[in-house]
């Protein structure tokens, strides 16, 4: 009996982006590294869920010059152009903060949406951290590779970005630049809930037991 009202309770929850009290935000970074730790963040970008046309980006100052030339070549981004022009990091971190605040809507709260994003939200939260500035979101981040797996019941292997941009007709090339991989995000994000939608839609619902 416990089991079917929980069943009940699930299927009652409708999983799409504008009926539910979260604001989604796309977040994406570049990195000299694997670890903030070691390796400086580099660029920040970020979207609306709801509103892509809202968007953030910020190149970062290095705090280090230590680098992964893997990630150096993927992003393309250098540590002596950042050095000069980049912006400060706590600079960086509060106007990020400030944007997250004026994008969320009252009576929401931000979550951080990304592909992979425990590595996303490693480097925003300590970043965060170090620059002395509150950290919106909190604990609060959700995986896209983990929503699509249990969306379309595949393994974790295939979780990758290719696979999953196949599947809703997206180019399977990913540009390495923060803020059009966040838009990119958004957009297989939407589509996912967007599937979860209808399939929530066209289940009965149980009626609980009086």
């Amino acid at each position: 009996m416990v089991a079917r009202v929980e069943a009940a309770r699930f299927l009652g929850a409708r999983a799409t982006v504008p009926l539910v009290p979260e604001a989604y935000i796309s977040v994406d970074v570049e990195t000299a590294g694997p670890t903030p730790a070691e390796f400086s963040l580099l660029s920040l970008g970020a979207c609306l869920v709801d509103d892509p046309s809202r968007t953030f980006y910020a190149e970062l100052q290095p705090t280090t010059l230590a680098a992964d030339s893997v990630a150096l070549a993927v992003s393309r981004l250098s540590l002596e152009h950042l050095a000069v022009h980049g912006t400060p990091p706590a600079e960086a971190m509060a106007r990020f903060a400030a944007w997250v605040e004026e994008v969320t809507p009252p009576g929401r709260r931000p979550v951080l949406v990304a592909f992979n994003a425990p590595f996303d939200w490693m480097f925003v939260a300590d970043y965060f951290r170090r620059c002395d500035v509150p950290n919106p979101f909190g604990h609060s981040a959700l995986d896209i590779k983990a929503l699509y797996m249990g969306a379309a019941g595949e393994p974790w292997e295939r979780t990758g970005f290719a696979a999953i941009a196949t599947r809703y007709g997206l180019s399977t090339e990913l540009p390495h630049h923060a803020l059009e991989d966040a838009l990119i995000q958004a957009e297989i994000f939407r589509r996912i809930t967007a599937g979860l939608e209808a399939r929530v839609s066209r289940t009965p619902r149980e009626k609980e037991p009086t």
